[in-house]
């Protein structure tokens, strides 16, 4: 496989991972960067190495396989001074998104060495290789890491994240591409829980996936559905194979599926490729890596892309124990996509649904019963046609109910598996409170003891403190001592001088 025709990727297997093979210097080690494809180039923008954030922006030809470093400057009325670097360096930046938007990139949120108040929005001009700050109006959201933000139409549409005090989020806010203002969505029904490094995705243009990621202790492998018509949150149960938790995967969607690759939890990394069917909500593993693989780890980038008709996914970067600058692609088997999509309704919109379709069906098999009698009343109908007639209709009558059957036994069986997960649930709560209450009285002893050490410090400290004191007296007794001594010494000699007077005067 060689870039020298261009076509490099008519040579590659279906469904299947496959290192590119890279001419030239290569950017740095990386992961939590951001990436997308524009114009059969992938462009790479910041990240984190060895507890370092980066400023560089990178693209990769996806027809020549080559790297190239693009050096950008700051645009000469962009006024933002506060990241204190030069007007060349775009401020070095991990755990943000970025997105196309026109001509430009845009880069939301993350985290740089300074520390904002608010979600910074930044672009970077890839016709002039300019950046700048956009100012943006409203509802400004708190400044955070680790969110995801989904273009809508002219919105885009920001979930969860982490911020710098290391509080969980799970709010919504949308930002009008347009206006440029922030607006905070009240939601309805229960939103996903607090989470980070999560993957979001669009079907259908009207719904929002969340899938995955995780809290400061917790990694999950949940799938909810937030409808951005509505504003309506629910959490459907996915059907097929069975996935492990992940946070700090990727996924992007594509004709009405969802590719995930990457992530894990902390011990290991996510080894499988998954296919989400967002019609069906049915996910399929689409292939696996070994253990260790580049493409198990977390803080992986993915992208999509269109080569000569081809779809393919792209893939950068990453962590696992090791940092990564690889570029894997995969070349996409082409899948029935002509199907209409599912309409994913809440649960509320859906029982009524529901119900209104089991009365409609209900009044129409009244209605044909009826019908079928008026028939056999008011005309001479030959019997054998007759009864090839009831008995059509009473095999038709099995089958629906063979079905219903069917329909109330996988109803069961999801609902017996809901139980057991909720009695799952339930005993991981009852364990973690447990050993919260451990852990409060642990607290409690230590805090006791650190105050019975603070204790003896400030009695340490007064001593210390009074040893000038004591030092001056001390040495106000030595002085005295030694004016005693001196005057002892006087006192002893006046008797000697006394005694040779008299001794003269009797003599003389």
């Amino acid at each position: 496989m060689g870039p020298e025709s261009g076509n490099w990727y008519l040579d590659l297997s279906y469904d299947q991972w496959v290192p590119l093979p890279v001419s030239g210097p290569r950017p740095a080690v990386r992961y939590k960067h951001a990436a997308t494809v524009v114009d059969e180039k992938l462009y790479v923008m910041g990240g984190s190495r060895n507890g370092r954030y980066l400023s560089d922006f990178q693209a990769f030809d996806l027809k020549n396989l080559s790297w190239s470093a693009i050096k950008l400057k700051m645009e000469a009325n962009d006024l933002d001074s506060k990241d204190d670097v030069p007007a060349h360096v775009f401020p070095a930046t991990s755990g943000h998104s970025m997105i196309k938007w026109g001509t430009k990139l845009l880069v939301v949120a993350g985290l740089t060495k300074n520390e904002n108040d608010k979600v910074t929005v930044r672009f970077i001009d890839l016709e002039l290789h300019t950046w700048g700050t956009i100012e943006t109006t409203g509802e400004v959201p708190i400044a955070r890491s680790g969110q995801t933000a989904t273009l809508y139409g002219s919105k885009l549409v920001m979930f969860g994240g982490e911020d710098w005090k290391r509080s969980l989020l799970n709010d919504i806010h949308v930002l009008d591409l347009e206006t440029m203002t922030w607006k905070a969505v009240e939601t309805m029904q229960k939103p996903p829980t607090p989470r980070y490094d999560h993957t979001a995705t669009l079907h259908a243009e009207r719904y929002l996936l969340i899938f995955g990621g995780c809290s400061h202790s917790v990694f999950f492998t949940d799938l909810h559905l937030l409808d951005l018509q509505t504003m309506e949150w629910s959490q459907p149960q996915m059907l097929g194979d069975t996935v492990s938790s992940r946070a700090g995967h990727a996924a992007v969607a594509i004709e009405g599926n969802c590719y995930v690759v990457g992530g894990g939890d902390n011990k290991s990394g996510a080894l499988e490729t998954l296919l989400i069917d967002m019609s069906k909500l049915a996910v399929s593993v689409l292939t696996t890596v070994p253990k260790r693989h580049a493409l198990a780890s977390e803080g992986i980038s993915l992208s999509s892309a269109l080569l000569g008709g081809e779809n393919l996914l792209v893939t950068f970067g990453g962590y696992n124990g090791h940092y990564y600058n690889e570029v894997f692609v995969m070349r996409l088997k082409p899948r029935d996509s002509t199907s209409n999509p599912k309409i994913l309704e809440s649960p509320a919109a859906a029982a009524a649904a529901a119900s209104v379709t089991a009365a409609y069906a209900l009044a129409k098999a009244e209605i044909s019963n009826l019908s079928i009698k008026e028939d056999l009343d008011t005309k001479e109908i030959p019997m054998d046609a007759s009864q090839k007639d009831l008995s059509a209709e009473i095999n038709a009558m099995k089958e629906e109910n063979r079905a219903l059957e069917s329909s109330v036994a996988d109803i069961t069986a999801q609902n017996s598996s809901l139980k057991t997960k909720l009695e799952e649930t339930n005993e991981t709560y009852a364990e973690l409170s447990k050993e919260l209450l451990s852990l409060q009285g642990q607290l409690v002893t230590e805090r006791s003891r650190c105050a019975k050490l603070e204790a003896q410090i400030k009695e340490l400290r007064r001593i210390l403190e009074s040893m000038p004191s004591l030092e001056q007296e001390v040495q106000s007794l030595r002085t005295q001592k030694s004016a005693f001594e001196r005057d002892l010494e006087l006192t002893s000699d006046i008797p000697k001088e006394r005694s040779v007077g008299i001794w003269k005067w009797v003599s003389g």
